[in-house]
């Protein structure tokens, strides 16, 4: 690993950890926060700002010509070629119910590909942590994707939103029922995906995500020996978009799935 890119490995995971306990001061006081509902299903508290800003501050002054992409607050452009995506925490709506099933979110894009990616799950201390090339890692461990035979082995974790129409979800669970699949949702997509690379879940399919919910999750499946659809990362950063992932086994099937529910 190239020293630059060890250096913003070393600080996604200082700073995702401080974030997390900023969040779990927060979390320990939920009555007292301020709570606004964006859209359906879709809150935001002053603990996602406060958190985001505190990251924002950290990489601004350990490196501030990095470019911020984050779910709370203005994207800024910068000129290193680096930019790093921010979700100060995942799973609000758990977050805002007292349900321990949130994370702090951080990944650094650079050349149109994720190049690190830290989930840190404070309530259980666990980090999922990766850098391009150099595995996938829970705390010290390294972690691998689950070994299965088929979708009838295992829990296939599902992601919605307000973006898209429920039916698509739908559809996708009758398939996946149909196949002797079980289905896992838990609100956090950055979560899941970070399960997926654990070896708790076989897969993950949704028909659009955020880059921010995405991306750090993507690279440990990727680098714990899964498979992820082909994406552009600076695409992502644009628009988002669908996510399918899952051990090799099931993955084109997962695809096939997805394909069918989603673009039908």
């Amino acid at each position: 690993m190239s020293a630059e890119l060890n250096s913003r490995l070393n600080f996604a995971k200082d700073t995702a950890r401080a974030a997390g306990e900023k969040a779990l001061v927060f979390f320990g006081a939920i009555g007292d926060l301020v709570v606004e509902q964006k859209s359906a299903q879709d809150l935001v508290s002053n603990a996602d700002k406060d958190v985001e800003t505190f990251i924002r501050a950290k990489i601004s002054e350990q490196f501030p010509d990095d470019g911020i992409v984050g779910e709370e607050h203005d994207n800024l452009a910068g000129t290193s070629g680096y930019t790093w995506v921010i979700d100060p925490i995942d799973g609000t709506a758990n977050f805002l119910t007292a349900i321990p099933a949130w994370c702090v979110v951080l990944a650094c894009v650079h050349e149109d590909q994720t190049k690190i990616g830290v989930v840190f799950e404070p309530s259980n201390n666990e980090m999922f942590w990766s850098a391009k090339g150099e595995g996938a890692y829970l705390n010290n461990t390294k972690m691998a994707v689950a070994k299965t035979t088929g979708l009838d082995v295992g829990s296939t974790g599902v992601g919605m939103n307000g973006r898209t129409e429920t039916d698509l979800i739908v559809k996708f669970i009758e398939a996946l029922v149909s196949r002797g699949g079980i289905f896992y949702r838990n609100a956090s997509g950055a979560l899941m995906l970070s399960y997926v690379a654990a070896g708790r879940l076989i897969g993950y399919s949704e028909p659009h995500m955020n880059a921010w919910d995405c991306l750090a999750g993507q690279l440990l499946i990727a680098e714990a020996g899964g498979k992820v659809e082909d994406q552009s990362a600076d695409a992502m950063l644009d628009t988002g978009g669908r996510v399918v992932t899952g051990t090799p086994d099931v993955f084109d099937e997962l695809v096939e799935m997805s394909n069918a529910a989603f673009d039908g």
